[in-house]
């Protein structure tokens, strides 16, 4: 349970299919628009599912539903590429020299 200025992650339909542009590709229009937005809670109280409003960092006042409490990243740059690895030796290589250019083989 969230409570007043936990800071917490709310999401919001801003558009519904009908009413997007008729101008955007199709599988965009056939979608709504959402809206995911993190800030500080202003009820007393409330759970996952809940309508409330938000103050953002910025001072915005915005209503939605809430989704997360205390939200995190989760995103990563992927696995790793070892062939990456060489090309940014190689890279190195060519801007400052053979010396600082050699990586482990």
């Amino acid at each position: 349970m969230a409570k007043k200025h936990d800071y917490v992650q709310i999401h919001r339909i801003v558009l519904e299919p009908d009413a997007r542009a008729d101008t955007i590709p199709e599988d965009t229009h056939s979608v709504p628009l959402e809206m995911w937005v993190k800030g500080y809670l202003n009820e007393e109280s409330a759970k996952i599912g809940d309508e409330v409003t938000i103050t953002t960092r910025t001072g915005r006042q915005v209503k939605g539903v809430l989704v997360d409490e205390a939200p995190h990243y989760t995103h990563s740059f992927g696995n790793l590429v070892p062939e990456l690895l060489r090309v940014g030796d190689q890279v190195r290589g060519i801007l400052f020299g053979e010396e600082s250019g050699e990586g482990a083989k």
